[in-house]
């Protein structure tokens, strides 16, 4: 009894230290959505143009994944995850470069060594986290740390708008001065010199609970496939492959509302020339009115993190609904709402548009753990190919919010929400699918819903 009680204990500092992994990168993801309305005006630049900054992060999922798995493979969890972490600071280090020299494309190439870092970090943490435990609570626990992975998110857009977007507009007819320019390049600079700091931290602190992280992970065969070999039996399961399309949708749709809800919100038929949002108390209050009549480009960008706040609130709910209702059903219901959502913005429009956009995140909220879940229930594939294609099919944030930059420049960033309205659709139908499929492990899942 005792042995079993100090086995408890091991498996939930393991799981606490693995859960700090998902707030950091929550955290820095989010600020992908300040810093496309901030290159957008640094940089003069589309919004097809500005959305690169979020395709040459979310590229490194296409591109790293199966890597990170192969390392993952070779060096187990905990060495992968500091492996990761190194990789994070040299990224943020390659951001200050950028800042300082305001050369757009080195932006890129920092953004793309952080998400190739985060990247390895994923695909080590989400299995981590799903196997910490009892299997029949691991829908439990890898919502539970994704709740804290969106507390991270409501955080870095308060954080990024405060340093990336003062004085910054982006209207048409408007030019920033050299006087805001440099106090936007000096907030990023400022942002991941801060962050680099925090990783190094974290690091550290991941270094110092190896020993307990490592005790807690369930051993595994001492067996490393080949890249090919792991690319095969991926796409040899539908289900992986299946699982790789809802992820690709899902972040795409996810990624392309977040880095569009800046300029949405800032547009003079929304919130522009509305000041409705600071009626609202800890909306209001968040944002910080600086006075002038509507909302600006810094206080719209605040107010985005109130979409990420819905995904936090709902995912702290779906701990609780995930063990009452089947996983698919809960995911069938919530992205049918996301659908109708999405339509409301794109057709209806106005003041009352604005606050419906931002509670798409609350639906957005079990998504991906669910469908992480799902498919590694239904996957013939080993957990390691199927978690490599997974976090690879992340990469649908570098395309679809490109599809939204386009409509948007063509249509209007409202009309653009058609694209999402779709996305989510197909996630409808992959819920749907699900629940008419039987899991693998059939007694095992049954117990988890």
């Amino acid at each position: 009894m005792a042995q079993t009680r100090a086995g408890s204990a091991t498996t939930g500092l393991a799981f606490a230290a693995v859960t700090t992994l998902f707030f950091a990168w929550g955290f820095i993801t989010s600020l992908i959505d300040p810093l496309v309305a901030a290159v957008k005006g640094i940089f003069t630049l589309s919004d097809f143009e500005a959305q690169f900054a979020a395709s040459a992060f979310f590229l490194a999922y296409g591109l790293i994944s199966m890597p990170a798995a192969i390392l993952l493979g070779r060096l187990k969890a905990v060495p992968s995850i500091l492996f990761a972490l190194i990789t994070m600071v040299v990224g943020c280090l390659t951001m200050l470069v950028a800042a300082n020299l305001a050369v757009f494309p080195i932006v890129l190439l920092g953004l793309f060594i952080l998400a190739s870092g985060i990247t390895i970090l994923q695909v080590a943490a989400n299995p981590l986290a799903a196997a910490l435990g009892d299997p029949k609570l691991s829908h439990f626990r890898l919502t539970l740390s994704q709740t804290f992975n969106s507390f991270g998110t409501f955080l870095g857009p308060l954080l990024g708008a405060s340093l990336f977007l003062e004085g910054v507009e982006v209207k048409d007819g408007t030019v920033l001065t050299e006087a805001v320019r440099a106090g936007a390049l000096a907030g990023i600079d400022r942002a991941y010199f801060w962050i680099a700091g925090l990783i190094a931290a974290l690091a550290v602190f991941f270094f110092l609970s190896r020993k307990v992280v490592s005790a807690a992970v369930p051993e595994t065969p001492a067996n490393t496939p080949s890249p090919a070999a792991l690319l095969r039996d991926a796409f040899s399961s539908r289900w992986a492959v299946l699982g790789a399309a809802a992820i690709f949708i899902y972040v795409g749709a996810e990624v392309a509302i977040g880095t569009q809800m800046a300029l949405f919100l800032n547009g003079d038929t929304v919130w522009g020339a509305s000041d409705a949002a600071f009626g609202v108390p800890l909306l209001g209050l968040a944002m910080g009115s600086d006075g002038v009549p509507g909302v600006s480009l810094q206080e719209a960008g605040k107010a985005v993190a109130f979409y990420w706040l819905g995904a936090m609130v709902g995912r702290a709910i779906g701990s609780v609904l995930l063990s009452k209702v089947k996983a698919h059903k809960l995911l069938a219901l919530f992205t049918g709402i996301a659908v109708a959502m999405c339509l409301y913005v794109a057709l209806v429009g106005g003041v009352g548009a604005g606050f419906v956009a931002l509670g798409i995140g609350l639906f957005n909220s079990i998504m991906f753990p669910v469908i992480f879940t799902l498919t590694l229930e239904r996957s013939s594939a080993s957990e390691a190919a199927t978690s490599g294609l997974l976090c690879t099919a992340i990469f649908g944030g570098a395309v679809i919010p490109l599809i939204v930059g386009l409509v948007s420049g063509a249509v209007g960033h409202g009309a653009a929400f058609v694209v999402p309205a779709l996305c989510y659709a197909a996630l409808c139908a992959f819920a749907i699918a699900a629940g008419r499929t039987a899991p693998r492990n059939a007694a095992s899942a049954k117990s988890l819903h």
